[in-house]
């Protein structure tokens, strides 16, 4: 009988010592786990801190570029569709857009490839000819049932990668 209480009493110390062991490491693995998402959380909280700041120029975000528009009743998200497409029909031209002040290189002519309205007056875009790209910062003139004028403001045009 004594025999059964000592291998009874070592039984139940080795299965604490194993639970206490198991618990433990079940711990600090959820505790890394845990730690874990919160740096992804802290990563995508930051992410998304960057893409307000990213887009606070643009019409979307502008209340007061939108209340230029709705003076004279017209709503601006019709208002930028038909300011890019003004723009891309611009493309039409044989000799490339006219806001690209650039002439064709190589026979390639510049072309508007993708614009961003950043406000009631102003917007910029990226145009390229296959092999040469740059970006034009526009003021455009919006009256309405007459086409978008556009006056070219800046632009840049990037060098051609150096090819060894």
């Amino acid at each position: 009988m004594k025999n059964l209480i000592l291998y009874g009493l070592i039984f139940s110390v080795l299965f604490n010592i194993f639970q206490y062991v198991n618990s433990t490491k079940i711990l600090d693995a959820k505790d890394k786990e845990v730690t874990k998402i919160k740096d992804r959380l802290k990563i995508a909280r930051d992410s998304v801190a960057t893409l307000t700041t990213a887009n606070y120029f643009s019409l979307e975000n502008d209340q007061d570029a939108q209340e230029y528009f709705y003076k004279d009743n017209l709503d601006y998200l019709k208002v930028a569709e038909k300011v890019k497409e003004d723009l891309l029909v611009l493309n039409e031209n044989k000799q490339g857009n006219k806001l690209v002040p650039y002439e064709p290189i190589d026979g390639k002519v510049f072309l508007v490839n993708t614009s961003k309205i950043l406000n009631h007056r102003w917007l910029v875009a990226e145009f390229s000819n296959g092999d040469l790209w740059g970006q034009i910062l526009v003021k455009y003139f919006v009256t309405e049932g007459k086409p978008t004028d556009f006056e070219t403001v800046e632009t840049v045009l990037y060098e051609r990668p150096i090819t060894e």
